[in-house]
């Protein structure tokens, strides 16, 4: 698995919004998605699963982080 940050004003579901990161670097806040973490496609973007978007939809939801999901103000 690796980290994938948004791109500012990305779309969340879109895979070529994110960008490959190391450590995400996320300023603090729970109102938007700032980074996910996922196995990456053949083309080195994310694989957004049904899984991972049900932790995104959580995370959101409930404004708490979780273990593949990062937020932001």
């Amino acid at each position: 698995m690796s980290w994938f940050s948004l791109n500012v004003n990305g779309n969340p579901t879109e895979p070529s919004d994110y960008t490959s990161v190391t450590t995400p670097s996320c300023p603090t806040g729970t109102n938007k998605i700032c980074a996910i973490q996922a196995d990456p496609d053949g083309s080195g973007q994310p694989d957004i699963t049904d899984s991972l978007k049900d932790q995104m939809i959580q995370a959101l939801h409930f404004r708490t982080p979780s273990t593949n999901v990062q937020l932001r103000s």
